[in-house]
């Protein structure tokens, strides 16, 4: 290739330009998307999962988000974007902690259950449907496209 020495996976990166797309899952009796609506924007903390905070190393100003409620009622409900990139989580000193600024776009026309999600044969690769404990994770152009169409009532 072009680049010696750089990892095979460097040319599948995403250019800046292109919006990479992300899912974020939280507990709505902990955090809803309806109080991010309200309060227009948050700081996304307190993720812990090695694999979680990578993802959200690698997320930049203007990235795309789908929101997911877990518990009881695991479907995505809302849309948002990024606000600010990773910096150190507030009042943690450990570097490994990052947080990220989340800014509500807007709420789905109908909420996508994770049922839902599980019969569409294009997200079957999501890591919502494989790795149900993951916090945070990328969403491909395709699967972004397909959870929105699935969404749109």
């Amino acid at each position: 290739g072009p680049h010696p020495g750089l990892p095979r996976t460097f040319s599948r990166m995403p250019t800046p330009s292109t919006p990479t797309c992300w899912l974020i899952k939280t507990e709505p009796s902990t955090y809803s998307f309806d109080r991010l609506v309200k309060e227009g924007r948050t700081v996304w903390d307190g993720v812990r999962n090695n694999l979680a905070l990578m993802h959200l190393r690698a997320m930049r100003e203007g990235d795309e988000v789908l929101v997911y409620h877990s518990g009881s009622e695991k479907a995505v409900v809302g849309r948002a974007r990024i606000a600010a990139p990773a910096f150190p989580e507030p009042g943690q000193n450990d570097p490994r902690f990052v947080a990220v600024e989340v800014e509500a776009v807007g709420r789905l026309p109908v909420p996508l259950p994770l049922a839902t999600i599980k019969q569409n044969p294009a997200l079957a690769g999501l890591p919502l449907v494989r790795n149900s404990r993951l916090s945070v994770m990328p969403v491909s152009p395709a699967e972004w496209k397909a959870i929105l169409a699935a969404s749109s009532g």
